[in-house]
């Protein structure tokens, strides 16, 4: 197997015998059959071909490419891994494949290479007029020095998808569920889709707040409008009312010309504030006022200008809790919390997990099948068994994330149980018990009560700990009916 070069076709155009790159091996080689990659013209390849024949070659089987360029890496690879492909489907494997690296370009020798180091088991030949043909040992370290460009443009694509930016032009139909829990919530969702509220959406992280937000604007009135976003976790305190409301030139330090904030970037569409909960208190009365006037004036500016946007506001926090706590203000919850969605994390969506387990390979491999020797990947019923064991405290992220690692390092097209192991990542229950007392040896002696006391006393603790020493509000916290039945529990513990 080879690609067609100039100095075969030059070769042929003697009288000298088979000559040229191809020609020289077929002479000193028993081949029983002989294929050719071409980028020439048509009428070229055929008196090649012909040329062959009449100097004693075998047929050969010619593979057509029409390539922009003879050193376009990743079109000669699709070309070659096809052809690879359809030989390894016909024959079983590529034990008896002898590949020829010096006819073409540089480019295909290298992809030639990667190719016969990730995914065949063919022998590699090379020729020179001063060596003639010979074996070509290739070690892998050598071979990957050609691996980087035909991977980048991969790879980026990978960092890119591991934001886990939902698209923008996001649906309801994007979102996979089959569980109740989810029904509801997507119900919820396309009925505030349908008005000119805000909305709150409150749950972990990896649920899919801003899937669920961008589909609900993208069903709304406003989607031939912007869709802005801002991260709020993400802007420092002191730029925080430059990035809502925008600035008017030499404002501040740095500020070399006027600047649009979000909400004017945002006017007649929807501004989705993510993670709303990390909003500073100070900020949050000026988010306050914008809302409550509809308008805002920019940093060093001395005119109001009216904005029309609609809010939809996201956090991974219990915002009332916050608001209990006075991390949030009370004023702006209610403004917000017009709707509200509290979006389950995976853990409590009966029937979903392997549902988004299969659409998110199924994604992966659509994402990689042009990726140098990748194979489309599927789970084995012992890979399946550990994704429906786990947990998944990241929720779909983490879910996507460890798909993603099976089909990284997975060798085959079968994912395993092994595979599967080392992808998921083992996380610490931060909320649970204290360590051991799940596990703990029964042995003659054992206490139940005892166990079962040292788990209260852990939450007893940490609620006192989250609520500054408020017993009410730590009684609320753990689902307890009033302050005075902490206080017993308090007392019967020996918690000061």
């Amino acid at each position: 197997m080879a690609w067609i070069g100039y100095a075969d076709l030059a070769a042929s155009r003697s009288d000298e015998g088979l000559g040229g790159p191809i020609g020289g091996a077929l002479v000193v080689g028993d081949y029983e059959q002989v294929i050719l990659l071409a980028n020439y013209k048509n009428e070229d390849v055929k008196a090649y071909s012909d040329w062959l024949v009449r100097n004693g070659a075998p047929q050969p089987n010619i593979e057509k490419a029409t390539l922009s360029s003879p050193t376009n890496f990743r079109e000669i690879y699709q070309v070659a891994k096809r052809v690879l492909d359809d030989f390894a489907a016909e024959y079983g494997s590529t034990d008896q494949l002898t590949i020829h690296l010096s006819p073409g370009t540089p480019a295909m020798a290298a992809v030639w290479i990667i190719l016969a180091r990730t995914r065949t088991t063919a022998r590699l030949i090379q020729s020179s007029p001063e060596e003639g043909v010979k074996e070509a040992d290739i070690p892998f370290d050598i071979a990957a020095e050609f691996i980087p460009d035909l991977f980048s443009a991969h790879d980026k694509r990978r960092l890119e998808e591991s934001g886990e930016k939902p698209p923008e032009a996001a649906s309801f139909y994007d979102i996979n569920y089959r569980s109740k829990e989810m029904e509801r919530r997507v119900r919820d969702a396309k009925k505030a889709a349908l008005r000119n509220l805000p909305v709150l959406i409150e749950g972990e992280t990896g649920t899919g707040k801003e899937l669920f937000a961008r589909a609900i604007h993208n069903s709304s009135q406003r989607r031939s409008k912007t869709f802005h976003v801002v991260n709020c976790g993400a802007i420092p305190a002191e730029l925080v009312e430059s990035e809502f409301f925008g600035h008017t030139k030499g404002a501040f330090t740095g500020a070399l010309k006027d600047r649009k904030g979000a909400f004017e970037a945002a006017n007649g569409g929807t501004l989705f504030l993510d993670e709303i909960g990390e909003l500073p208190l100070a900020a949050q009365v000026k988010l306050l006022r914008a809302l409550q006037e509809g308008e805002i004036t920019p940093v060093g500016g001395d005119k109001s200008r009216k904005v029309d946007v609609r809010i939809i506001a996201a956090t991974n926090r219990n915002l009332m809790a916050e608001v209990v706590e006075g991390n949030f203000r009370e004023d702006l919850y209610y403004r917000l919390a017009i709707a509200t969605l509290d979006l389950p994390p995976l853990r409590k969506r009966e029937g979903d997990v392997w549902l988004l387990a299969e659409r998110l390979l199924e994604q992966v491999n659509r994402s990689a099948r042009e990726e140098p020797g990748y194979k489309q990947k599927t789970f084995s019923a012992s890979a399946k068994k550990l994704v429906l064991k786990h947990s998944w405290p990241g929720n779909v992220r983490e879910l996507l994330n460890t798909v993603k690692r099976a089909t990284l390092f997975a060798d085959g097209e079968e994912i395993s149980s092994e595979d599967m192991a080392r992808a998921i990542r083992a996380v610490p229950n931060r909320d649970g018990p204290p360590d051991g007392v799940l596990n703990h040896e029964i042995y003659e002696g054992f206490a139940i009560e005892d166990r079962i006391d040292q788990v209260k006393r852990h939450y007893l603790e940490r609620a006192l700990e989250k609520t500054g020493g408020n017993k009410a509000q730590a009684a609320k916290l753990l689902g307890l009916k009033s302050a005075q039945t902490l206080t017993y529990w308090l007392e019967k513990l020996g918690i000061v």
